[in-house]
């Protein structure tokens, strides 16, 4: 009986800070004046003054992107983004490699339960399990590029022949124009501003779908910033507005509200999860049947691993599971479920007008929705199908300087004595120590501004 060819395994593990902006997994790591972060949104924080001009002013960016690459026994690496920068390289390093080397790449359910159960103490949620995130997502790459085959392959594969975008931004008419099917919009006024921010954002949503006409479906982000009452309120005054659904309202712990909401409105649509963490999180969610659809986030909530979990305890209530973004993350997945009917594009561009790409220039072969569609054609490539750009490569600064930082000659200790009298190396001068030494300084001063931006 003839036996299994020996699979590769994983030799290494690399991480990478990505400098400047507009790179990578970090959605809001911007330059200022783009709609996501300096137009008017509600967030949790609007509720004081002095943090609802930007987005920024209370950190929605500060920890950055990081680009994350795992290479295999022949070889082979796969690679991922995410959010989570100088923190999450030091996780990725000092915590979860443990597990990663030696191990079978195609033991994913096996790795993401010892990352996870690992981080428990002091993760379950938010930054732990998005670095996990960035881990599964390489390992599916990884094997998507061993196997010679897309990820939709791998995890199903075909489900549909499209998929179909709606296009998250500022300006629906733009939206309809680029051919996606619908729009949504973030609510501009916050519950703190009272009576007036209330007809403020009825008069908000009203212009909008007076500029895309009855038929184009309108949606709105809540982004978190509203409580139960609020909600109840304003979807009763935008009734006539035909709202396709109202997104986020509340803190996605609180499964009692989502209730309250949806028996005051029992006709009108409710989603959320963008913000919702591991199978344990969304099945709260799930199972009160008081969401329409929910939407994980892919980098966010444990990967492609976790995702198909909570996709297939979705399917057993019949809910919907349309991903927030993360781009052919979200697209390879979207493509293989049956309960995957149509997918989010956020719009990029700074003025929410155009089509780019969701990571920007780290890669250069990003797919993007064209007329608002993207077939199983596009998607077809080894692993996610993504290659990195050179011009990004150079933006990427190794983890290796963040963990043990070379020390710089002008803080190093004086030498000993007998130090002094020792032969320097064979072809070490003078003149190319100083330089070793100016790049060593340049490096520290390059991490040191990057990472108390």
């Amino acid at each position: 009986m003839a036996s299994v060819r020996q699979f590769p395994t994983i030799k290494s593990v690399r991480s990478f800070v990505i400098g400047g902006v507009g790179s990578g997994g970090d959605y809001h790591n911007v330059k200022g004046g783009h709609w996501l972060i300096d137009s008017p949104i509600s967030t949790p924080c609007s509720r004081w003054e002095k943090y609802r001009a930007s987005r920024t002013s209370w950190g929605i960016n500060v920890l950055g992107s990081f680009f994350l690459e795992i290479e295999a026994s022949d070889g082979t690496v796969g690679f991922a983004t995410g959010f989570g920068g100088p923190p999450a390289c030091w996780l990725v390093h000092q915590h979860f490699e443990r597990f990663l080397i030696g191990a079978d790449p195609r033991d994913t359910n096996h790795l993401f339960e010892q990352m996870y159960r690992a981080s428990m103490f002091y993760g379950r949620k938010g930054l732990p399990v998005a670095v996990i995130s960035v881990i599964d997502l390489a390992l599916w790459d990884l094997l998507g590029k061993i196997r010679n085959e897309p990820v939709y392959k791998l995890i199903g594969g075909s489900t549909k022949d499209r998929i179909d975008f709606y296009c998250t931004g500022p300006d629906p008419p733009a939206a309809k124009a680029m051919g996606f099917w619908g729009a949504k919009v973030p609510l501009p006024y916050c519950p703190e501003e009272g009576h007036v921010g209330l007809k403020k954002n009825v008069e908000f949503l009203r212009k909008h779908r007076e500029s895309v006409g009855p038929d184009f479906p309108l949606m709105v982000d809540c982004y978190m910033s509203l409580n139960v009452s609020y909600t109840i309120e304003i979807a009763k005054k935008c009734e006539d507005l035909d709202i396709n659904w109202w997104e986020e309202c509340l803190s996605p712990d609180d499964t009692d509200g989502f209730a309250q909401i949806k028996r005051a409105h029992p006709t009108l649509k409710f989603t959320t999860g963008e913000h919702e963490y591991s199978r344990y999180g969304f099945r709260k969610l799930i199972e009160g049947r008081n969401l329409d659809i929910i939407q994980p986030d892919v980098m966010w909530l444990g990967g492609m691993t976790e995702l198909l979990k909570v996709a297939a305890m979705a399917a057993a209530y019949d809910i919907p599971v349309v991903p927030h973004a993360s781009g052919p993350y979200s697209y390879h997945f979207v493509i293989s479920q049956p309960n995957t009917p149509f997918q989010e594009y956020l719009a990029n561009s700074p003025d929410g007008k155009s089509v780019l790409p969701v990571f920007g220039d780290l890669f250069i072969d990003e797919p993007i929705p064209t007329k608002g569609y993207l077939t199983a054609a596009d998607l077809d490539k080894p692993g996610f199908g993504l290659t990195l750009n050179p011009v990004a490569r150079a933006k990427l600064i190794p983890s290796t300087y963040l963990l043990t930082p070379p020390v710089p000659a002008s803080l190093a200790p004086p030498p000993s004595a007998e130090a002094e009298v020792a032969a320097p190396a064979p072809g070490v001068t003078e003149e190319s120590k100083e330089a070793e030494d100016g790049v060593v300084d340049g490096l520290v001063a390059k991490v040191q501004k990057l990472t108390t931006a």
